[in-house]
């Protein structure tokens, strides 16, 4: 039986991850027998940089940290993935090792699949093999759009950009912010501190109005003119 789970409203169904879009019920109960849950805690590790990789992940309920840790001890979060995506393939499926570490922001259900069984999978399943390589493509160009928003020069417009994706992600202009502050801020390559001035003076503004983690976007077009440099906060 195919895996399937409510979460804060949303349903859980392996046929909803991007990865296995199209692919007949046989072929989708393939997947389940192959998948292995695992229940990981807040704050736990799920694989660390320079681990093998043996498997990939996909997020049934909850959220992971994907992170470098650097020397001095401080954290770069390179993407966070929640209900529905998964994360750790690309090492996998290049036989090497993770390139980054992977940590549970809340308890969190994972389902996980193992190498040598998925790429079995993949062999007998040419469909699999091309929602795999779209997915890729994807990532890729997520990494592209990330590295631009981080050589932004300055932090509004690293937080406008950053508030625009959320936006798109969330499709609504009512935002939730899933992070602490001080996580966003490392995301961004900033400080809190810098990060909640800025948020004020959006606020001020009428950019944005925030309430706790609630974030609502008043003016996207003025939010957009910041992002893009052609306007000053």
């Amino acid at each position: 039986m195919e895996y399937q789970e409510t979460t804060a409203g949303q349903p859980f169904s392996l046929s909803n991850v991007s990865l296995f879009h199209g692919l007949p019920e046989e072929q989708v109960r393939e997947l389940t027998r192959i998948a292995v849950p695992r229940l990981v805690e807040k704050g736990e590790e799920i694989f660390q940089a320079g681990e093998e990789a043996r498997g990939f992940y996909v997020v049934k309920s909850g959220s992971i940290k994907i992170y470098r840790a650097a020397m001095n001890g401080k954290e770069q979060i390179i993407h966070i993935w929640s209900q529905g995506d998964m994360f750790g393939e690309v090492p996998v499926f290049q036989g090497t090792t993770f390139p980054a570490s992977a940590r549970a922001l809340q308890r969190s259900k994972l389902l996980f699949f193992q190498r040598k069984a998925f790429r079995s999978l993949i062999r007998d399943e040419p469909d699999l093999g091309m929602n795999m390589i779209a997915l890729l493509a994807g990532r890729l160009r997520l990494l592209v759009g990330q590295v631009a928003t981080l050589s932004l020069k300055e932090v509004p417009q690293r937080l406008a950009a950053y508030l625009l994706l959320l936006a798109s992600t969330q499709e609504s202009d009512e935002l939730r912010l899933e992070l602490p502050k001080g996580q966003i801020a490392s995301y961004l390559g900033t400080i809190q501190e810098t990060l909640s001035r800025t948020l004020r003076r959006m606020a001020e503004q009428e950019v944005i109005a925030m309430r706790g983690r609630h974030i609502s976007i008043l003016d996207k077009s003025q939010l957009e003119n910041l992002a893009s440099g052609q306007q000053q906060l």
